[in-house]
């Protein structure tokens, strides 16, 4: 797992290598680099090592032929298989690495290569008899990958930070991205704060040739839910237990040692309890928060330290606590740095913190449970998504009508907010449904706040959404949330700080519910089978009923969040002052300075929850300070 920079264009070795150490986090055990002055092209490579510690593993690589060169960010874990068959056909090999099976198969099959690959990756490779360039993102976007094209060339890189060394990066912001990050929290598809910087998406490669000639294609797409189905509970639990375990034993592979994420929830516990079985007698160091509340602060979490202290010891796993305060609310500026993108998450906080001790604890590599939920339900839309056929049924007229009393009647605050929100999203069109349980603050309201001279429209901000959804077929509610869950919520905010906060500690977080045989049984798995009588995960629960106690298995859902309602009264009162102060906003010229002092005001008397969209509009302000107001950016410490 490592760090990947780059470009096709009129750049000196030394951008290359001001690229490659703006990054210098992801990969702190070595560093390599390719520059090619006449072909003008520049690999840059930043290494986790984490299978082949030796330096047949170092990268840049060639391949056997001396036409290819790679610097690859990833690990694939059917690579021995891959390995075995290109050995059948003739190829020998110099070391164990996953590179070189990626470097020669591509040698091999081109692009087609992509496709056999089951794994997280994000990869360059140089075409030395050709002149072109290409790069390719895994399948689901576990890793990422930036592209930009400036007046000197085409660049690359893992995180948009180390765009930050190029000298005519244009800073122009993007009023749509800007628009999704306060809507939804994250982007979705390919857009970024910057204009001229784009995301790579899931699941697709692109060329670049010496002439700037572009090409583009896609090599894997999620597969569709499959409505006819017809196995018996049986066979879908028992198939469902199975193929969690081979994903599981797939991602253990690795030359060093491996520790676990480990909540107390099902989905990471399920991850442990298998591992565990696949590890046998050795010890596994797993990871939990252990926050302390303070006096008088708003009991907005629930505890899951007593859950991961139940499943370490049933499962018999040593676990390791991170004890933290409402003092960690200080790294938040920290956190806008590490996450590339203006998230407001602030759970994004605990990742960061767990990576940090696991490092501390000699752990390079962790598994999480991510994407479970996503995958076979587990969120309140997917509940909600449930009641689509009534809103369906009714006549426009009575939707418009409850949506009318939601909005006028009901407070947009505590439990009333998500029957507000439910009855406004009834309002719409099926996708426009399934969108609207991802806004975290409704696209008008949130086009509201910004800047009327560069304010989208709802509809600009939902066009990815709405592309995916267009391409299902015969979708029921619950089809259309997941499949946004699994195209944009994942990659675009879970993923995106899964990656940043484990690799900021030179730390790979492996996922294995993400696992490519995983997605596709899922989408194979009817929705009986992932929401049943009001349970979700319905049919992963009970496969792992022979492995977790009860309990464990059947606690109520519970976010990996932080008190954010306190932290906005106390810790973050100072930074919230400064940050959204009339003449900032004003100097900024993106939101509108009225409209924010309202949504300030009235989340601060109660009138309204406004608080993670006021979080947003911080994180915004403290992404443009680091990203477009410091022309030289300080190196990650």
């Amino acid at each position: 797992m490592c760090g990947i920079s780059g470009f096709l264009g009129q750049y000196p070795r030394e951008i290359a290598q001001a690229m490659r150490d703006k990054i210098a986090h992801r990969g702190p055990d070595a560093h390599g680099l390719f520059y090619d002055e006449n072909a003008r092209v520049a690999l840059g490579h930043r290494r986790l090592s984490i299978i082949d510690l030796t330096d047949t593993g170092s990268q840049p690589m060639d391949d056997r032929s001396g036409r290819y060169v790679i610097c690859y960010n990833g690990e694939v874990y059917n690579f021995q298989e891959l390995r075995l068959e290109l050995e059948q056909a003739g190829h020998s090999f110099r070391g164990r690495s996953d590179t070189e099976v990626v470097i020669e198969c591509f040698a091999k099959y081109g692009v087609e290569s992509f496709g056999r690959l089951n794994g997280i990756f994000a990869l360059a490779i140089w075409d030395r008899q050709d002149a072109r360039l290409t790069l390719a993102r895994d399948g689901l976007g576990v890793k990422p990958l930036y592209v930009t094209r400036t007046q000197s060339g085409f660049c690359f890189a893992s995180e948009i930070k180390a765009f930050l060394a190029l000298p005519d990066l244009d800073r122009t912001l993007d009023p749509v991205a800007i628009s999704a990050y306060l809507t939804y929290l994250w982007s979705p598809g390919e857009r970024t704060p910057f204009q001229a910087v784009k995301k790579l998406t899931p699941g697709c490669w692109l060329t670049v040739d010496a002439k700037g000639r572009e090409d583009c294609g896609q090599f894997y797409d999620l597969p569709q839910p499959s409505a006819n189905v017809a196995l018996s509970d049986e066979m879908l639990i028992s198939t469902t237990r199975q193929t969690l375990e081979r994903a599981v034993q797939r991602q253990l592979m690795t030359d060093v040692e491996i520790g676990a994420f480990l909540s107390g929830g099902l989905d990471s516990s399920a991850i442990v309890a298998l591992a565990r079985d696949q590890v046998g007698s050795k010890a596994m160091q797993c990871f939990t928060i252990d926050y302390a509340q303070k006096a008088g602060e708003a009991p907005e979490l629930v505890n899951d330290l007593p859950y991961a202290e139940r499943a370490a010891d049933y499962l018999d796993v040593e676990l390791h606590k991170v004890k933290v305060d409402s003092s960690i609310a200080y790294q938040f500026e920290q956190l806008v740095y590490v996450l590339d993108e203006p998230q407001a998450d602030p759970a994004a906080l605990n990742n960061m913190l767990i990576s940090a001790l696991a490092r501390q604890n000699g752990i390079k590599v962790l598994l999480s449970g991510t994407g479970g939920d996503d995958l076979f339900t587990g969120y309140r839309r997917h509940l909600a998504a449930r009641f689509d056929p009534v809103f369906a049924a009714m006549p426009s007229s009575l939707r418009k009508s409850a949506g009318y009393i939601a909005r006028t009647l009901l407070p947009a605050r505590g439990a009333t907010r998500r029957i507000r929100k439910l009855m406004e999203a009834g309002q719409g069109s099926d996708n426009e449904r399934a969108i609207a349980y991802f806004e975290w603050t409704d696209a008008q309201r949130a086009g509201a706040l910004m800047n009327a001279a560069i304010r989208p429209s709802p509809m600009e901000t939902r066009a990815p959404m709405i592309a995916a959804l267009d391409k299902l077929v015969r979708p029921s509610g619950i089809d259309r949330v997941l499949a946004l869950d699994q195209h944009y919520f994942l990659a675009d905010h879970n993923l995106n700080y899964t990656d940043k906060t484990g690799m900021a500690h030179g730390v790979e977080i492996r996922v294995p519910f993400l696992d490519l045989e995983m997605a596709d049984w899922a989408s194979r798995v009817p929705n009986s089978a992932k929401i049943r009588h009001g349970v979700t995960k319905w049919v992963l629960r009970k496969a792992m009923e022979s492995h977790l106690p009860n309990d464990i298995i059947y606690r109520p859902k519970a976010g990996f969040g932080v008190p954010l309602r306190s932290w906005l009264r106390h810790e973050l009162r100072p930074m919230l002052d400064d940050l959204l102060h009339p003449n900032t906003i004003t100097k900024r010229g993106l939101f509108d300075q009225a409209a924010v002092q309202k949504l300030l005001a009235d989340t601060m008397s109660g009138h309204q929850d406004g608080s993670y969209t006021l979080l947003a509009l911080m994180t915004i302000e403290l992404w443009c300070r680091k990203f477009v107001d410091e022309r030289i950016c300080t190196s990650l410490r």
